[in-house]
C-alpha cells in the first residue's frame, strides 16, 4: 500500500468500526458485568464504568450518535454555504455584498459559544446542526465564491451560457463539478468542526444523556474513575 492511501485506509477503518461497533461488542451497553470502576480483566478488557458495564462494549457502540450527528451537520452546512457561495458568485453585486457582509459577521461568532447558546433552547443534536450552519456556512459560502467567480470566467462555462441555458442548470452541471474538489476538502473540515462541537456539547451535558452509550457522555460519567484506578 503507497503512502498516500495510508489515511484514507486507516479512516476507512475508524468508520467502519464505528458503524458496525455495536453488533461487535461482546456485551449489551446496559449488561453489569462486575463492580463499577474494575480495572481490566479477562472478560473486561477495558475495565467497568461507574455502574459496573463493559467499556469494552459501550466504547464499541458509543461512537455512532455522535458520528452521524457530525455528518449531518458537515452535509448541512456545507449544503447551505455551497448554495449562497455560488449565488453570490455568480450575481455578483448586491447578492455579493450581502452574503460576504452576513459572513463577516457570523465568522466572528466562536463555534462553541453558538452552540451553547442554542443548546439551552434546542436538543443537543440540533444545536450541533444548526451551530455548524450559522458558524461554518459562511466560510464555506466565501470560499465558493471565490471558486464560482474563477470558473465563470472559463470557456465550458461560457459556452453553455451562450447556447441559452438557464441559470441553475449551469450552476449545476458546469460550475458545481469545477468545484467539486473544493467542496469536498471543506465538507471534510466542516465534519471535523461538527465532531468536535458535539463531543464539547456531550461532555458539558447538553448531548446524549444516560443510560445512552455515547463516546463524550462516557467520558463525563466516568471521569471519576480515573482518581479510583488511575492508568499505571
Amino acid at each position: 500500500m503507497t503512502a498516500r492511501w495510508i489515511a484514507p485506509a486507516a479512516a476507512a477503518a475508524v468508520a467502519l468500526l464505528v458503524v458496525t461497533g455495536g453488533w461487535l461488542a461482546p456485551h449489551t451497553v446496559d449488561t453489569v458485568i462486575g463492580l463499577p470502576w474494575e480495572t481490566a480483566r479477562p472478560g473486561a478488557p477495558l475495565g467497568t464504568d461507574s455502574l459496573g458495564r463493559d467499556v469494552l462494549s459501550r466504547t464499541l457502540a458509543g461512537g455512532l450518535g455522535i458520528a452521524a450527528t457530525a455528518v449531518l451537520a458537515g452535509v448541512a452546512t456545507t449544503a447551505v454555504g455551497t448554495a449562497l457561495g455560488l449565488l453570490a458568485g455568480w450575481r455578483g453585486g448586491v447578492a455579493d455584498r450581502a452574503v460576504r457582509a452576513v459572513a463577516d459577521v457570523l465568522l466572528a461568532l466562536p463555534a462553541l459559544v453558538a452552540a451553547l447558546v442554542l443548546a439551552v433552547a434546542l436538543p443537543g443534536p440540533v444545536a450541533v446542526v444548526v451551530g455548524s450552519v450559522v458558524v461554518g456556512a459562511p466560510l464555506t459560502a466565501k470560499l465558493v465564491r471565490d471558486g464560482t467567480r474563477r470558473v465563470r470566467a472559463a470557456g465550458f462555462v461560457e459556452a453553455a451560457v451562450a447556447r441559452g441555458e438557464r441559470t441553475p442548470a449551469v450552476l449545476v452541471r458546469e460550475v458545481l463539478p469545477a468545484l467539486a474538489g473544493l467542496t469536498a476538502a471543506d465538507a471534510g473540515l466542516r465534519f471535523v468542526v461538527a465532531l468536535q462541537l458535539a463531543s464539547a456539547l456531550g461532555v458539558l451535558g447538553f448531548g446524549a444523556q444516560p443510560p445512552a452509550a455515547d463516546w463524550a457522555l462516557m467520558l463525563r460519567e466516568d471521569l471519576p474513575g480515573a482518581v479510583l484506578n488511575p492508568p499505571r
